[in-house]
């Protein structure tokens, strides 16, 4: 069995996305690189040629005038994907789809088809839409509750899994000298109906390369860490530092053996920010210098979003943090939550709790190469996290990540040197899936008689 190695992810982010204000204004990225599909295919066959395990597209499906950049204007997840996927060979391919605003039918499939475009390298980011606003864009007056969209998500996931079953491995012969094309007996309908979602199938699409697309989760709730342990294979997220990493990722780990689940088999890969210098003081000026040139007007509109888009600027940014009431409780919930009660603890303004907010941004990973190595390799070492995602913007400082930060990692094994596999299960160690029915043969009649596929409320 390999060693444990830290696992690599690159975020595309074209223009910019939350706090990064300023970053379009690099000569080094196209005025419309969040649409240009050609920056997206140079930064994912940059982080390959580093031999980083996926890249991830982030997605949500509202807007205001006050998003960030990268959100006004950005490229379909899976339509992107497919186009990276034919000029790359290994690295994986990860898209944000919400459970809340799609079907389980045409999910599976799109991400089968992406599966098989790629040969075996399609990820799946679940969310359940925290912009309320997006019920809009949908036909509804309202979004869903925390209790029901994360009830969907985990039987919307569970159906997406069901129809991945339709057909065994060997379903299709395609035996030209026998004429025997298919095999009936390994294609199987769903037949699921339960509280939220009555799918009959079978997916018209046979068994992807790596059996199922892996399965990536975030959300910091109770009903989001619930639902990470139950379904994920892993979990985005962030923390401020190694103490909190760690806790983090244990109670994830003991939630999911709770469930019956190997917890080595669900990696958690939170978010950084790397700054990197020729010395530990240039990068910390350089730091400032990324936090000196936001902008307070947008960094207030963007405190907005945990609240569904409320609107602070109506309010005396040197009174009191105002009292909003339950606004934010069907967006990012937990996120507002956590901004009212630091407000509260601190007696900050609401000037005080935008610059909180914009300080709050700092990394803690900043210094020189070695510097940044280090302290990659301690919390790593330190239980912190499986592996980690890093945001892509300028080509020239994903590059020096690469060129100065992983050689030092891989001189000390922390990162390995080549692929070990052509599937993103295979380079992230997670096993294949096996296909439900292909088990199902292996057990005893009467093991299997009554056995049927149904959905179960997630809790």
């Amino acid at each position: 069995m390999s060693a444990r190695t830290l696992k690599l992810g690159a975020v595309l982010l074209g223009v910019g996305g939350p706090g990064q204000h300023n970053t379009w204004l690099s000569p080094e990225i196209p005025g419309n690189a969040s649409v240009d599909v050609r920056w997206y295919i140079a930064r994912a066959r940059q982080a390959e040629a580093a031999k980083f395990d996926h890249v991830f597209i982030v997605d949500s499906q509202f807007i205001t005038p006050d998003s960030p950049n990268h959100y006004l204007s950005r490229l379909e997840p899976l339509t992107l994907l497919s186009a990276i996927a034919v000029h790359t060979s290994h690295i994986g391919l990860v898209g944000t789809i919400t459970t809340s605003y799609n079907e389980p039918f045409n999910v599976a499939r799109r991400l089968a088809s992406l599966d098989h475009i790629s040969g075996g390298r399609a990820g799946w980011n679940v969310v359940t839409s925290g912009d309320a606003g997006t019920a809009g864009n949908y036909s509804r007056d309202e979004h869903y509750d925390y209790e029901t969209r994360y009830g969907r998500a985990f039987e919307h996931v569970q159906v997406a899994q069901g129809l991945w079953d339709s057909y065994e491995a060997d379903a299709f012969p395609r035996d030209k000298e026998r004429g025997v094309f298919f095999d009936r007996s390994r294609q199987h309908a769903l037949h699921h109906r339960s509280e939220y979602f009555s799918v009959v199938g079978p997916l018209n699409l046979e068994r992807t390369p790596q059996g199922q697309p892996v399965i990536f989760q975030a959300g910091d709730s109770e009903e989001g860490r619930d639902l990470g342990a139950s379904i994920a294979d892993a979990i985005f997220t962030h923390a401020g530092t190694l103490e909190q990493a760690r806790a983090f990722r244990s109670e994830l780990r003991a939630r999911a053996a709770a469930r019956g689940r190997n917890p080595e088999h669900l990696l958690v890969v939170p978010g950084i920010f790397p700054i990197i210098a020729d010395s530990d003081e240039e990068a910390r000026a350089k730091e400032d210098a990324i936090l000196g040139a936001k902008s307070f007007a947008r960094a207030l509109a963007e405190l907005g979003r945990p609240f569904g888009w409320h609107d602070f600027s109506q309010y005396d940014l040197d009174a009191p943090f105002p009292e909003v009431g339950d606004v934010g409780a069907r967006s990012f919930r937990t996120h507002a939550e956590k901004i009212k009660k630091l407000a509260r603890e601190r007696n900050l303004t609401l000037r005080q709790v935008v610059e909180h907010q914009l300080q709050e941004q700092r990394s803690p990973f900043v210094g020189s190469p070695r510097t940044v190595a280090d302290e990659i390799e301690r919390w790593f070492d330190g239980g912190g996290f499986d592996g980690i995602n890093i945001s892509v913007t300028v080509p020239s400082e994903f590059a020096r990540f690469i060129d100065q930060v992983l050689p030092i990692l891989r001189e000390r094994g922390v990162v390995r040197s080549e692929y070990e596999s052509t599937t993103l299960r295979g380079n992230l160690g997670l096993p294949v899936p096996e296909n439900r029915y292909t088990a199902a043969r292996r057990q005893p009649p009467a093991a299997t008689a009554c056995r049927h596929h149904r959905g179960r409320r997630h809790r």
